[in-house]
């Protein structure tokens, strides 16, 4: 903090200064204006046209020319003018040249004072306190987790308008066991953030377990309430599928731990949640329900089969219209130095491309699958969709956005399966749906 009011306190110094340049100057500038008006020959000048004017009225007195009302006239004429110019050159008299001396520092302590009250209210010195607060406690023990705690409190206490304060706060209290505070400091930040359905997801949870894992009324009512805002939360998900565990709901509790697996990008989470899902099953081997030999496989074995069951999977056969090969033929690259783009994108067009594959024309027709490995980012992928919709694309140019002249095949509202879709069914239908989906390119994208 002190390097930042030193930085501040730089900044205004050159802000000061041009505040008291002024009063350098003032007593230069008084003494050139006083020169100025001393020396102004205007008024004279104005009197020596006067004294011409009111000769020529006497001369044309004189020959006769001007009667005595008209001379008389022309005088009291030209001595009007003549007091006019003078008014008109009347100038207030100069004030000291200290003058308004007081009024500087005046704006200089508003300054400065206006300066750090708009710092205070819009700059960022509560984050700086915050990142000093978590810098000079590091965690290497349970003394130092709780100093670390204890200094986080007393910065809420002191910014308890700061979001990032209580975001900072509550996992620690989370992690100690303290579930109580825990929740006061969520409901802190939950107060200050809205209702995002992540936090709400966080609460939900902490109170879950304050409750000895029971789906209490008040649990229930803020699970809806997430899972209505966003369907595929991980954090709820994963809290039901606690739920159904320890009511020996397995099933259940496979399902939802499966679909929390496609929306968490912790892989430690995920990893938990197959380790879960691999009990789940030994739990339903030992009751009968389930293949022995799957259910009493090592626990890290049942995970990596579980891994690859609930992997979102899209096999197709993307292959060429022949109507469309002499066009193909006309493009000015050769089929080996066209692409082909293959895309999966969800079907509400609401996420970036969920899976992307590139290769060239000429290796059509190809058949390929689509999963979470042809993902182009962690937070868009093939299993984060129900339904999507697929499209294959030749391109001369290179270019990933549709280029007039494109060779293109679209299929739309594709469901997206997973293999655990499959194994529900019978050995046919099991078969049928592993059979892949022809994606055909059959027409040219329009100008």
């Amino acid at each position: 903090m002190i390097l930042l009011w030193l930085a501040i306190a730089v900044l205004l110094l050159p802000a000061g200064w041009l505040l008291l340049l002024p009063l350098r100057r003032a007593r230069r500038v008084h003494a050139a204006q006083q020169a100025f008006e001393d020396n102004d020959s205007l008024g004279a000048e104005n009197v020596r046209v006067y004294r011409r004017r009111l000769a020529s009225l006497e001369r044309g007195h004189a020959r006769g020319e001007l009667d005595d009302t008209a001379l008389a006239e022309g005088r009291v004429e030209l001595e009007r003018s003549l007091l006019e110019d003078a008014e008109a050159l009347r100038r207030s008299p100069l004030k000291a040249a200290g003058s308004g001396r007081v009024l500087v520092p005046v704006l200089l302590v508003a300054m400065v004072a206006g300066s750090l009250y708009w710092y205070q209210r819009e700059g960022a010195s509560g984050d700086l306190a915050l990142a000093q607060a978590i810098a000079a406690t590091p965690i290497h023990d349970a003394a130092s987790f709780n100093a670390r705690i204890a200094r986080l409190r007393a910065e809420a206490e002191a910014q308890p308008d700061n979001a990032k304060v209580w975001m900072a706060l509550f996992p620690l209290y989370r992690d100690a066991g303290r579930l109580d505070e825990a929740m006061q400091s969520l409901e802190a930040l939950i107060a200050l953030e809205g209702r995002v359905p992540a936090l709400v997801a966080q609460l939900a949870q902490l109170k879950f377990f304050a409750a000895q894992r029971t789906l209490t009324d008040e649990v229930q009512g803020l699970v809806d309430e997430v899972l209505a805002a966003d369907p595929r939360q991980p954090t709820v998900l994963g809290l039901l599928g606690i739920e159904a565990f320890e009511q020996a709901r397995y099933p259940e509790a496979i399902d939802y731990w499966r679909k929390a697996i496609a929306g968490f990008e912790n892989p430690d989470a995920a990893k938990a949640l197959r380790e879960g899902i691999a009990a789940a099953r030994q739990r339903m081997a030992s009751a009968g329900e389930v293949d022995a030999s799957v259910a009493l496989d090592s626990p890290a074995t049942a995970a990596a089969q579980d891994s690859q069951a609930g992997t979102a999977r899209l096999t197709l056969k993307v292959s060429l219209d022949p109507a469309l090969e002499a066009q193909l033929a006309a493009m000015p690259v050769s089929a080996d130095e066209a692409t082909l783009f293959i895309v999966a994108r969800d079907a509400e067009g609401k996420l970036p491309p969920l899976a992307v594959v590139r290769t060239t024309a000429d290796t059509l027709p190809l058949t390929l699958t689509l999963s979470d490995d042809d993902a182009m980012a962690p937070m868009a992928r093939l299993s984060m969709a129900e339904r999507v919709t697929l499209v294959a694309r030749i391109s001369a140019s290179g270019q990933p956005v549709a280029q007039s002249g494109d060779l293109e095949g679209k299929l739309e509202n594709v469901i997206v399966t997973r293999s655990e879709d499959a194994d529900a069914e019978t050995s046919t239908d099991a078969e049928a749906a592993k059979a892949p989906l022809a994606l055909r390119i059959d027409h040219r994208v329009a100008r």
